[in-house]
């Protein structure tokens, strides 16, 4: 038992305590650093077992020919061809840190050789069909999910509805007719949309009118009527009326709703939880969570 359950929990507790350590204490960042190398080597420990167990389970799904036993036949061949591949750096080509030893080549980055190939033209397309799948998941949910039953839900609808329009080009088209800046430099004469157009920007930045600056030149450098130009931009683009109708594009809404009510129920979410993780890492520090030992018998 004292080899079973007493060792490990104090061992789990004595690296886990040491590495909220070296958030505090610098003398203990070596020591943390140190732990995290045994976390590495333990890692590839882990996916050695992995693999043990990969190969394991679908054996026995091929020997007794369970349904989708073919599936686990391409899954072994491909995992033992990857790794014969990726271990004896089958096609390397010599680097220019070591051009007489292929063997410490990145495959990934070499173009052309095995690995690369593999990698390219199998992996990244299998994930990015993966992605792609889910898609379709994602759309049925909301279809499921964005049903106008109650008040809640045709807020959530509506939102979502201006969110996705906001992001394409139909959104965009279907709010043109509201002032934005472009559209505001175009009612300028010819020589003075560049001068129009860079006090725009600023004001939209947020700057002050009297830190805006022109190719280089301060605000009370400006000529008379540069700075007269200047004060009627800003009065135009900070007045009640150009914010209200340049915030109702729907590109600008997108951004609104994804930077205000979307942000605070991100964070809230995220505030809660690392609150779980820290309740749950204490639990497993402090003992009083075992699971990761098995079962108690």
């Amino acid at each position: 038992m004292l080899a079973k359950r007493t060792i490990p929990l104090l061992i789990a507790a004595l690296i886990g305590f040491l590495l909220i350590a070296t958030y505090f204490i610098p003398y203990t960042e070596e020591w943390g650093a140190t732990a995290m190398e045994m976390f590495i080597i333990l890692a590839a420990g882990a996916m050695v077992l992995g693999a043990g167990n990969l190969i394991m389970l679908n054996l026995a799904k091929i020997s007794n020919r369970r349904p989708g036993w073919a599936y686990g036949a391409i899954t072994l061949l491909a995992f033992f061809i990857t790794l014969a591949v990726g271990v004896f750096k089958i096609g390397a080509l010599p680097t220019m840190t070591a051009p007489d030893n292929p063997w410490t080549a990145p495959l990934v980055s070499q173009e052309g050789v095995p690995f690369w190939w593999i990698y390219s033209y199998v992996y990244k397309p299998l994930t990015a069909t993966m992605f792609a799948m889910l898609a379709f998941y994602i759309a049925s949910a909301a279809f499921r999910a964005f049903r106008a039953k109650n008040i809640e839900a045709t807020l959530l609808l509506g939102t979502a509805f201006v969110v996705l329009l906001g992001q394409i080009y139909a959104g965009v088209w279907l709010t043109s007719f509201l002032p934005d800046l472009e559209s505001y430099v175009a009612t300028f004469p010819e020589e003075a949309k560049a001068f129009a157009m860079a006090i725009g920007i600023q004001v939209e930045n947020g700057v002050p009118l009297v830190d805006m600056s022109f190719a280089g030149t301060a605000f009370d450098q400006l000529t008379a009527a540069q700075q007269a130009t200047a004060t009627e931009i800003n009065a135009h683009m900070t007045g009640w009326w150009y914010q209200l109708a340049n915030g109702l594009r729907l590109e600008n809404l997108t951004q609104i709703i994804l930077d205000v009510p979307q942000k605070a129920g991100n964070r809230a979410i995220m505030i809660g939880i690392a609150l779980g993780i820290v309740s749950v890492s204490l639990k497993v520090l402090l003992g009083i969570d075992r699971s990761y030992l098995g079962s108690e018998d």
